[in-house]
């Protein structure tokens, strides 16, 4: 049983059977005619040769088959991570330089190592710590600087920045270098691409192909893309009218080795590697936990982590950059039929192979193709959607992904993820730090206790019945202090005040400390202190502090029971 915690991969192997192989190798075949092209466009997005793409797609596969828990993830290069590590790099090397190659090699490895340690201290739950409407409002984004970004590709001109306002700056002053052929190439690519979102499916059902296959061959179409343009530029020398190529990519498979970088250059990436982990980590999880609801299984967090760290580590070993789980791979994955993680070891075989057989002929592959890919990728990142129903639900939640977007485009995607992750603290703290603190009464008839603004309840003139819905701890401790003086301070009549803690599920020493102040203040004033329905592990705690010792009041197994007896004195 520890062996497959350690190695999941061991709770499907010992019930493979042929069927499932033959549903993995459909999967693993599809999935590989997907992996190709986005591996050489994320390659180009992250700065690195093409051929860094394809090393990245491979040995990654396998690890995070052996650790990680998902049936259904499929690890490789992604937009956003390959985004973020070009701004890192940006600042310590030019692209196409050996020491720029170091760099992403450094950062894989230290974000597989990064993740690997968190999850042998079970830091899975760092999810937790950033919120969702957030995280969505940085992807979002970051897909619209990731378009931009090629689109100097799709023109054919030189441009360059980090972020919204110096990619345009820089593509309206190098618009003169605007280029027809390169133009129509992308523009064409992107035309198809987005048809064959929207009709292949329809194409391929209208085969007779079955729709579960229909819909997975569908998401394919950027080989056909990849293909159909190499022709073209091959076949008419469109090389010859400006449309820049890929040019050779080295064939053959990653030469393995650990080589340590520096410790400057460790220092240099180690933030930036950070970054680029909890966002890889939580784009990862959440396509592992959406997937594996629809099959009723379970994805575990901590070994999640190891399993990302594994594939990193393999990425940083075989020479590529920092890799998580793809959405739109996993998705196809998953649609085509994958029902074990042998799929994606499959379809590493496939990549290697293609890194063998086809890095020839992807030759004369346009590199506004390669854009138009990205492109088109992006879009299903970018989410506007947020924004309304943040609006409508939570204003502090819109504010809050509203600034997120604007500095992430602004200022670009390092201040952009850091902002959010601070946002998202500051949110949960602002929330908790002001909890929402109910005056309760006695709904008659009953032994139940509701919100005196809310329900018709019976209340006492001389009792103070008031329920904190939230834990008790540094950040709102003072709040409720106030909150219960400002109520004595209002109602000269109360000589009981009773904090019903139903809701309380931790008391911090900070917290602690605030009720000995609030006893102290309140015998002063001779109101008495008493707590109802106060939780086990919290009573453990009270209990070993010695403040019931202190208590002027008593503790109440119950409310009613409370209210009963000092509504009488």
């Amino acid at each position: 049983m520890i062996f497959e915690r350690v190695f999941p991969a061991l709770s499907w192997l010992k019930n493979y059977n042929k069927v499932q192989f033959g549903q993995d190798a459909t999967a693993a075949f599809i999935v590989t005619m997907l992996l190709i092209p986005q591996s050489l466009a994320y390659a180009m997005l992250a700065g690195v040769p093409p051929e860094v793409g394809l090393y990245s797609s491979i040995l990654p596969l396998v690890l995070y088959a052996i650790f990680g828990t998902s049936t259904s993830l499929s690890v490789g290069p992604v937009a956003v991570a390959s985004l973020m590590t070009a701004t890192a790099l940006a600042a310590i090397a030019e692209q196409g330089t050996a020491s720029y190659l170091t760099g992403a090699i450094t950062l894989a490895l230290l974000s597989g190592a990064m993740l690997v340690v968190m999850g042998v201290m079970k830091l899975g739950m760092i999810t937790n710590l950033l919120s969702h409407s957030v995280i969505s409002g940085f992807i979002s984004a970051s897909g619209i600087i990731i378009a931009l970004s090629q689109l100097k590709h799709i023109f054919g001109i030189q441009s360059h920045g980090d972020n919204v306002v110096t990619q345009l700056l820089s593509m309206i002053k190098n618009i003169g270098q605007f280029n027809l052929m390169t133009f129509v190439v992308g523009a064409s690519v992107v035309l198809f691409l987005l048809l064959a979102r929207r009709y292949a499916k329809r194409f391929f059902i209208m085969l007779k192909v079955p729709e579960t296959y229909a819909s997975s061959l569908a998401k394919t179409a950027p080989i056909l893309g990849v293909l159909s343009s190499l022709g073209l530029v091959y076949a008419f020398d469109l090389q010859a009218y400006g449309v820049n190529i890929t040019g050779n990519i080295p064939a053959g498979l990653p030469h393995l080795s650990l080589t340590f970088p520096s410790l400057e250059l460790v220092k240099t990436l180690a933030l930036p590697a950070l970054m680029i982990s909890v966002i890889g980590y939580v784009e990862s999880i959440s396509v592992g936990k959406t997937l594996g609801a629809k099959r009723g299984e379970k994805v575990q967090p901590n070994q999640e982590l190891i399993g990302l760290g594994a594939a990193n580590i393999a990425s940083g070993i075989s020479g590529g950059f920092p890799v998580t789980g793809g959405f739109s791979r996993s998705v196809v994955n998953f649609d085509a039929g994958a029902v074990t993680q042998l799929a994606g070891i499959m379809t590493a075989l496939g990549i290697m192979i293609a890194s063998v057989v086809l890095t020839p002929v992807l030759f004369f592959l346009p590199k506004a193709t390669l854009a138009a890919t990205i492109i088109v990728a992006v879009t299903t990142l970018i989410d506007f959607s947020i924004l309304k129903k943040t609006w409508i639900f939570s204003r502090s939640d819109f504010y809050a992904v509203l600034a997120t977007i604007i500095i992430t485009l602004l200022l670009g995607v390092e201040v952009g993820v850091a902002s959010g992750v601070g946002l998202s603290i500051l949110l949960h703290l602002s929330r908790t730090s002001k909890p929402h603190v109910a005056e309760v009464g006695l709904i008659e008839g009953t032994e139940h206790f509701r919100n005196v603004k809310r329900y018709n309840v019976k209340i006492s003139p001389n009792l103070l019945c008031l329920r904190p819905d939230e834990s008790l701890f540094f950040v709102n401790a003072a709040f409720l202090e106030d909150f219960i003086l400002d109520c004595i301070n209002k109602r000269q009549d109360i000589t009981n005040v009773v904090i019903q803690c139903s809701a309380v599920n931790e008391i911090d020493f900070s917290a602690l400390e605030m009720l000995e102040s609030l006893n102290n203040q309140l015998s002063a004033l001779h109101i008495t202190l008493s707590l109802s329905e106060v939780k086990g592990p919290v009573m453990d705690r009270l209990e070993l502090s010695g403040f019931l010792q202190h208590l002027s009041g008593k503790v109440y197994l119950s409310q009613y029971k409370a209210f009963k007896i000092l509504s009488e004195m």
